[in-house]
């Protein structure tokens, strides 16, 4: 039996199982003969734990349940089936009969009660704990209000707060601070500097909102102070002065809040949030209006900046999620449990493992055969087979991997670059596509008031220029201009949005408090009232007074405001996108040429914002009424006009990844033909590469679905008042257009049209999809997703505000943030504009060619020493522990240490280093090298037992120095050894180790890659000394005749001759490796040409549709007919295109 859970953004499946009694005897048996082993698999591999100690079962039954991830991954964890017994707490608690968590069956802890036993069973997955149903056989989450209450259940059932049973019965969330605790005791026991730090991180995230005291009201024990780490569902919050940090996720149900949200979306702009609406019904309180449910919610580990009561009354909020289930423990378990990702670097790393184990196997084999055979001892026969498992799969290999990645993390924290999942800097060496939104990140943040173009029954009037220092005449447009924003005054200081604090500015009008003597109908004291300043123009009203605010929402593309005009009329002004502003006028206020107006800035790059605006009846309650009848039949006031300029770093950023083939891509909420102009503006559209306009359309009653193509022209304005000089649509095109590259350009509602009807389009349309305006956060998830799709490693630049999702769904997302840490991507840059990005990328690229550079070395290391090993087991003798220890520690430790301090190259060159282990250059490097350090060793092996001086056995050469062989007479011995305690001196070992040791140093120089992805060896100076004084050293030995260093190390003294004969195997062995690495591993031009001469091709499915694409003379169609991929009722959906046609060329 199986259903499907969700845990930490990923769906899982879970499968009961039984435990078995004989299968978990036969397996305790299997784990004592097989040394510890078999434990070790199954800790590799749960479910094999699972299938081979359990039988399957329903999960009713199970005391073992099976998760596995829906993703590519499949990855499968064990968990064991708990139990809470609840009638233990009768003493502790009073649980009775009648209590209410017993008594209130829409609970789901009721649901869960297994009765009359009165216990719970539960799962906990990523610390968060799932109770079993018994009515619907499932297991739920708890820790969080349930989604299917209504408003008007929330407001009733909470309103007035929790008894003191229901408080006290919930789960205790000590642990939530004690799992950070202890995670960094642990760090600090082990003493791994970069994991303590994460850990320290960590704690103090999670700590300032943990150690808290909030007041909190009681059905009955009325308001007392509470530890935040007692607080449960359902607990109701009083909020009261500013600077207050939320410690859980709460739902507003009284008053209105300012919230400063930049722990989550990384853009620390104050957001308002409204309180929960109070609605009849029994719909679900996050689906009962249109409008985006969390501006009602309080987010744990935001700040309050200011909490309202309305009326005059206290601010409240029912508590909805504590702990691990809130948004902020959501980013503590995103950092604890980080999202598997489809990266073959690490697949592939644990394949070549099993080929070093499959090595060391028959090392072993080996080993045994020739130990038996000289009959020595069981004992010293099964130490030695076991040491060559450890020498042939290095235990360092996996830190050796991550040592690359902890270098480039502290490389991008000294560029302000901030990282919470270090696996993925090696993913942004892979980068091949980024998009970018458009707002604050490819252009200022700060926009500029340029003008405003007001209109009349007569249609648009002359644009007033705020250039030109005249204020703006008295009328709707100025009040709404003055009111319908989202600005606070704190501390003396206006503050909020850019956009709204530009348009405020432009009126000259002051923004104040209302005192306690302030006396107007229905409006509250302390409301936001903005009056005129001396320097506005002649106002017949004192001011006007905020009283509701209808919040921005991406989703909605609008806001509206309710004020009152002091002495004059009650009003609702709206604000936003122009054409979601007019579909809310009456269609005779909004000017005829409107459309045309519109295209005449956005095509030139401006911002323009709509206005409109209703005057309201005085005896109806603002709290009362609803948004969708505050925003309709509005009159149309005008348009606002604002300057989005590009930053300076925008237009070389977006050249330099172009010019390394990374395709760039942007996803913006604004107008479709402002972001074509910003895309021609920053590079991302060259000259000469034509933009094909692509509009879909949804069925209808008379009419299918349809999509058309439309070739774009741009045109360079002459003066901003004339109507001709826009983008216009060219209705014929000459045959040489063909030849040239091109762009689509399309906008979110004709995405969704071709997402749900043309799916087989969708692919062929991304292939040059490089302009997607008016785009929802929902719609900019399913883009980066779709790119994904198709093989793309995707990243995603935004500042974060609404591109939480597409951040979160992208290979690498990068939040253009002053915040270290954020849940809205892994990568946070504090410089905030786009320049993080190649350098991310170029960072990446050195990672990853660092991590191939270690693993190469790490593999012919312990190959190295492996054969070395071998060879000498074959004379029944081996290295010492001080030769062992002089060239793990001396050598490869330093090595390991210092390899990876190359920094990344300064240049981003067009293309990327090779993504997989398993390739053949990579292959062919690792096994060419084996073999050339088998063949030296064996050739030493076997010439030093052909020397003349061999047979005659000496204790040592160094006590005579420069004496010939031939004078030194000592009793006979076994050839080549001499008698000691450990049985380690002999010519053969002596040979191997100076053999192996300083071909661990060539290697490391051999494998040390520098250009094109990382700087030259030469400019990593603590390496090259490393390397100098490591050589240096070991010829040292090789040449001096110390006898106590010789003795100390286990070494023979030989003939200068034969010392001389090893530097110049040596020096072959690094002449012929440097030779073959440079002229054939690194010579990408050879590689191509082999990849051309077999015809390879790869199969990633871009590539696929490009070629495709390239192929097909009918692409984009010209006056074609076609049913959609999802026909209504059986009719025929088409798309046409009338004017354009062209081959795909290559970006």
């Amino acid at each position: 039996m199986d259903e499907k859970a969700e845990s930490h953004s990923q769906d899982l499946e879970i499968f009961g199982y039984q435990t078995h009694g004989c299968r978990k005897t036969l397996c305790l048996a299997g784990s004592i003969f097989s040394f510890g082993i078999l434990p070790l698999v199954f800790y590799w591999k749960p479910a094999w734990h699972v299938w081979a100690n359990c039988v399957p079962c329903s999960l009713q039954e199970a005391d073992i349940v099976l998760l596995r991830t829906t993703d590519e991954f499949q990855t499968y964890s064990r968990k064991k089936v708990m139990w809470i017994y609840l009638s233990a707490l009768n003493s502790t608690f009073g649980l009775t009969p009648d209590h209410p968590l017993i008594t209130d069956e829409e609970c789901l802890i009721n649901r869960a009660i297994r009765k009359p036993e009165l216990k719970v069973r539960y799962i906990k997955v990523q610390k968060i704990r799932y109770v079993w149903n018994n009515l619907e056989g499932q297991f739920q989450k708890i820790g969080s209000l349930e989604d299917w209450l209504s408003s008007a259940k929330i407001h009733l059932k909470f309103g007035s707060g929790l008894t003191r049973e229901e408080q006290e019965i919930s789960e205790d969330y000590k642990e939530y601070a004690f799992a950070i605790i202890i995670m960094s005791t642990i760090s600090i026991a082990l003493t791994v500097y970069d994991l303590r730090t994460q850990s320290v991180k960590l704690y103090r995230l999670v700590e300032s909102h943990n150690s808290i005291t909030v007041p909190v009201c009681g059905r009955k024990a009325g308001v007392e102070e509470l530890e935040s780490r007692f607080l449960v569902p359902g607990d109701l919050l009083i909020l009261t002065g500013n600077r207050v940090q939320m410690p859980c996720d709460a739902v507003l149900l009284d008053g209105s809040c300012v919230v400063n949200e930049g722990m989550l979306t990384g853009e620390s702009i104050p957001v308002t949030k409204t309180p929960l609406p109070q609605m009849d019904g029994s719909v679900p309180w996050k689906t009962q209006s249109e409008a985006d449910y969390k501006r009602h919610i309080l987010f744990c580990g935001t700040e309050v900046i200011q909490a309202k009561g309305a009326c005059s009354r206290t601010v409240k909020a029912v508590v909805l999620q504590t702990g691990f289930n809130t948004a902020k423990g959501d980013l503590v378990r995103s950092i604890l449990y980080p999202k598997s990702m489809n990266f073959k670097l690490y697949r592939d790393a644990i394949r070549f493992l099993l080929c070093l184990v499959a090595t060391a196997t028959i090392g072993m084999i080996y080993t045994l055969c020739v130990y038996v055979l000289s009959g020595k001892a069981p004992g010293e026969v099964v130490r030695k087979a076991l040491d060559v498992i450890t020498i042939a799969v290095p235990p360092a290999l996996p830190a050796a991997l991550t040592t690359g990645i902890i270098y480039a993390q502290k490389r991008l924290k000294k560029k302000g670059i901030f990282c919470i999942s270090p696996q993925r800097i090696n993913v942004c060496g892979q980068l091949n596509l980024v998009c970018f939104d458009k707002t604050g990140t490819l252009t200022r943040e700060g926009l500029d008031v340029w003008g405003v173009m007001p209109c009349n029954k007569n249609g648009f009037q002359e644009v007033h220029s705020f250039a030109s220092g005249r204020a703006l005449p008295w009328g709707p447009l100025c009040a709404s201009m003055a009111s319908c924003h989202s600005l606070i005054l704190l501390d003396e200081t206006i503050q909020g949005d850019p956009l709204d604090l530009k348009m405020f500015e432009a009126t000259n009008w002051e923004m104040a408090i209302s005192g306690d003597n302030f006396h107007i109908k229905e409006v509250p004291a302390h409301a936001m009232v903005v009056k005129p300043s001396k320097t506005a123009s002649q106002v017949p009203v004192e001011g006007i007074a905020i009283l509701h605010q209808f919040p921005f929402s991406s989703a909605l593309q609008r806001m509206t405001v309710i004020v009152q005009e002091m002495g004059g009329d009650r009003l609702a002004f709206m604000k936003g996108a122009p054409e979601k502003v007019a579909s809310f006028c009456q269609p005779e206020t909004v000017p005829a040429s409107f459309v045309s107006e519109l295209q005449i800035y956005t095509t030139q790059g401006f911002r323009v914002i709509a206005l409109a605006y209703k005057k309201l009846e005085m005896d109806h309650h603002t709290t009362a009424l609803m948004r969708d009848q505050v925003e309709a039949d509005l009159i149309f006031l005008g348009l606002l006009i604002l300057e989005n300029r590009l930053k300076e770093e925008t237009k070389p950023v977006l050249e330099e990844l172009i010019s390394a083939r990374i395709r760039t891509v942007m996803i913006t909420g604004d107008n479709l033909q402002t972001a074509i102009t910003v895309a021609r503006n920053s590079g991302m559209v060259s000259e000469g590469q034509k933009v094909i306009l692509i509009e879909a359309s949804e069925s209808t009653g008379s009419s299918s679905a349809s999509i058309s193509w439309k070739l774009v022209e741009e045109k360079k304005p002459t003066a901003y008042g004339n109507q001709d000089n826009y983008i216009n649509i060219r209705e014929e095109v000459s045959e040489n257009s063909r030849e040239e590259s091109y762009h689509f350009a399309l906008s979110g509602k004709s995405f969704q049209v071709i997402s749900q009807h043309f799916s087989s389009l969708l692919p062929k349309i991304l292939m040059n999809g490089t302009i997607f305006a008016r785009m929802s956060p929902g719609q900019k998830s399913s883009l980066v997703e779709e790119f994904q799709k198709l093989d793309y490693f995707v990243g995603m630049c935004g500042d974060g505000a609404n591109d939480c999702g597409a951040l979160k769904m992208a290979h690498v997302g990068i939040s253009l943030s002053e915040h270290e840490a954020s849940v809205a991507s892994p990568f946070t840059s504090k410089t905030p504009n786009i320049a993080c990005v190649p350098q991310l990328i170029k960072e990446g690229r050195a990672a990853f060619v660092t991590s191939f550079c270690m693993f190469k070395y790490m593999a012919l290391y312990s190959i190295i020493q492996y054969v070395g090993v071998l060879l000498l087991y074959w004379e029944t003798n081996s290295l010492s522990n001080y030769q062992f220890l002089f060239q793990d520690l001396a050598i490869t430790t330093l090595i390991g240490a210092t390899m990876n301090l190359n920094g990344a190259y300064p240049k981003l060159v067009p293309f990327r280093p090779v993504g997989r282990l398993i390739s053949p250059p990579l292959l062919l490097s690792v096994i060419f090298n084996i073999l050339l350090s088998l063949a030296m060793q064996t050739v030493g092996f076997i010439l030093v037992q052909r020397q003349p001086w061999y047979n005659m056995g000496m204790h040592s050469a160094c006590t005579m120095q420069n004496k010939s062989i031939s004078n030194l007479t000592t009793p006979p011995t076994a050839p080549g050894k001499v008698e000691s305690n450990d049985g380690f001196p002999s010519f053969e070992n002596t040979t191997i180790w100076f053999l192996g040791t300083i071909n661990c140093i060539i290697v490391a120089l051999i494998f040390s890659k520098g250009k094109p992805f990382r700087q030259p060896t030469y400019k990593n100076y603590i390496f090259v000394l490393v390397l100098i004084v490591q050589l240096a050293v070991c010829l040292f030995i090789l040449f001096a005749d110390i006898p106590d260093l010789y003795r100390r190390l286990d070494l023979l003294c030989t003939p200068i001759l034969w010392r001389v004969c090893i530097v110049i195997m040596l020096s072959c062995n690094f002449i012929v490796s440097l030779i073959v690495e440079e002229a054939i591993i690194e010579n990408r031009a050879l590689w191509m040409t082999i990849k051309r001469y077999f015809g390879y091709r790869s199969k990633s499915q871009y590539r696929i549709w490009h070629r495709a694409l390239a192929n097909d003379p009918t692409w984009p169609p010209l006056n074609q007919m076609s049913p959609s991929d999802l026909p209504e009722c059986g009719k025929e959906v088409s798309y046409s295109n009338p004017v354009f046609e062209s081959n795909e060329e290559q970006l």
